[in-house]
């Protein structure tokens, strides 16, 4: 066995015992532990685990990848995701909190005082957490079938059993701590290979400083500037100024991204672990301190993986590389799939550009960029031993998330919420755990055929959310005259018509193998593609809802005092009798 799988057999399987070992320890014993942890998390506890779970395997694996192949494009990911959760907790999270239930389903019952609403719900946070857990479940799958070299279907079944076993055992309090332990590993994982590589490129150990630094190689050229001429040689678009689809496109990327974080019910319920509405102010600072450490230096390793990618491709310019002699990295990530070269001129060199016809890389997976990029740059064995621990931690912590998610929507609000609402304590913490398990299988099925890269499926489920939860929340907080059949007709027009456009182009991501950027613009309303509509969708599910407001008259007076309640300093949010 060489020196590198060693290292990652420690690095991965040790983590796991430690996962493990936590899961048995805070194992759940009562719903309020499945759920909420018993609402006992310190706010600095919480503010770490938010930072696992907002690290899913798009963060971690993903969107450094997108950044190292959209460029300034890419930012759009850092913009919406950062920026989406200042909204959350700013404008939801603190006054969900007070009002004090386990659910975002079940707030949305209380507010808007129906059933049906309750189940809208339910079915929108379903449509969202299960789009959103195949990026999750990709990343595992790549990450298993590189580093442990075994078949992506068998990597994707080992990581759907680590989850299994502490989600399913633990619920929110053993996800808690466990995603504390996991925020460590990614945290180290990300940035210390990190360091190594702006040491090498830039003699800056910092990340942050080296992607404006100069080179190392005493030629006065700035990192950046040398990309740009890189990459404009190859026939593709400057990295430091190409924006995608368009102005329009972009803004409406970064603003679905931004209110579909914002309407993430995975996110929103670890709000509710923590005692007082005052303690998920202070985690959310906590939390975003923590989630800096990382979105910091997600720039920096994108910009640093291209250059390297494409200097190993192409060492001088005008001279390519013989296949013969591409060095291990390339072969081990040609043995998964995941990278692929087809010697279409027959000269036995790797010719690598922006022109079709020609690039004889047929497939650079962009999901591989963080994962390969330690072995690119030739660093130690432990480094990528490390990096293979961090992305299976990042995908697993966010996976958890969702599951209890969908978990608790069945069990909690659609089984003793609607169906069964004699359902005993007991029974209720059975069948989370069982639905749970099925909600593995389920994702897990998705995640065999993953549709599209891990970033680009992870955006869809963003715009999804979006269209359906994040405008609900809004106005049960900030309309006291907001009612129920406004909402519910709000939902579900947002969702409907941003589903409907989705799946009207061609370029969705629920046909595999197909790119997230989809046909370019074919037949795009205005310009904006389909990962960017949920902020269309939003606007719709707003314009609906208020109105139907004025055909169907205001909510009740005692749901109008609970909101009031609810936004008052002092005020103590209940729901009255009705």
């Amino acid at each position: 066995m060489d020196e590198l799988k060693i290292y990652t057999y420690i690095a991965v399987f040790g983590t796991f015992t430690l996962y493990f070992a936590i899961a048995w320890w805070a194992r759940a014993a009562s719903t309020s532990d499945f759920y909420v942890a018993g609402g006992g998390i310190t706010p600095m506890q919480n503010g770490m685990a938010i930072g696992a779970d907002w690290m899913s395997a798009a963060s971690f694996i993903s969107m450094a990848g997108l950044i190292a192949f959209l460029g300034y494009g890419g930012s759009v990911f850092l913009m919406g995701w950062t920026g989406g959760y200042v909204l959350l907790a700013m404008l939801l999270a603190p006054y969900m909190r007070k009002h004090g239930k386990f659910t975002v389903p079940e707030f949305i019952f209380d507010r808007f005082y129906s059933k049906t609403a309750r189940i809208v719900a339910v079915v929108c946070l379903i449509i969202a957490s299960l789009t959103y857990i195949i990026g999750q479940m990709k990343g595992v799958g790549v990450a298993f079938s590189r580093f442990l070299e075994v078949d992506y279907g068998l990597g994707l079944a080992i990581g759907m059993g680590v989850v299994w076993f502490y989600a399913v055992l633990g619920g929110m309090k053993g996800i808690t701590y466990t995603q504390i332990a996991q925020y460590v590993v990614m945290i180290f994982a990300y940035t210390i290979p990190a360091v190594f590589i702006s040491l090498q490129l830039t003699g800056n150990p910092i990340p942050q400083l080296g992607l404006g630094s100069t080179l190392a190689d005493g030629s006065g050229v700035y990192l950046l500037d040398k990309l740009d001429m890189v990459v404009t040689e190859l026939g593709f678009k400057e990295y430091t100024t190409s924006n995608m689809n368009g102005s329009l496109d972009m803004f409406a990327y970064t603003m679905s991204l931004m209110i579909g974080t914002a309407g993430l019910p995975h996110v929103i319920m670890r709000f509710f672990t923590v005692p007082s509405a005052k303690a998920a102010r202070a985690s959310a600072g906590y939390a975003l301190v923590f989630i800096s450490f990382l979105y910091t230096v997600a720039p920096a390793v994108g910009a640093m993986a291209r250059l390297n990618l494409m200097s190993t491709i192409e060492p001088t310019a005008g001279q390519n590389l013989d296949y013969e002699q591409r060095p291990q990295w390339f072969k081990d990530w040609e043995k998964t799939g995941l990278l692929q070269f087809e010697d279409k001129n027959g000269d036995g060199k790797i010719k690598y550009s922006a022109d079709k016809a020609t690039n004889e890389m047929v497939k650079v997976d962009r999901d591989i960029m963080v994962l390969a990029n330690p072995a690119i740059a030739n660093l130690p064995n432990w480094v990528i031993a490390l990096v293979a621990a961090g992305g299976l931690a990042a995908a697993l912590s966010t996976a958890a998330g969702l599951l209890l998610a969908i978990s608790s929507s069945i069990s909690h609000d659609l089984m003793k919420g609607v169906l069964t609402p004699d359902l005993s304590e007991k029974n209720e913490l059975l069948a989370g755990r069982v639905v749970m398990t099925i909600a593995i299988l389920i994702s897990g099925y998705l995640g065999l055929n993953p549709p599209g890269f891990a970033a680009g499926t992870v955006a869809l489920a963003f715009g999804l959310a979006a269209s359906s939860i994040f405008p609900a929340l809004m106005m049960g907080i900030f309309s006291k005259k907001m009612s129920g059949t406004a909402a519910i007709a709000g939902m579900c027009s947002g969702i409907g018509v941003t589903m409907l456009y989705v799946f009207q182009h061609k370029g969705i991501m629920f046909i595999p193998g197909t790119d997230f950027l989809g046909d370019m613009g074919a037949n795009w309303f205005f310009g904006i593609s389909p990962n960017a509509f949920g902020v269309v969708g939003a606007l719709v599910n707003f314009a609906v809802a208020f109105v139907v407001l004025q055909f169907t008259g205001p909510a009740p007076k005692h749901v109008q005092d609970l909101v009031e309640n609810m936004r008052s300093p002092g005020g103590v949010a209940t729901v009255s009798d009705h």
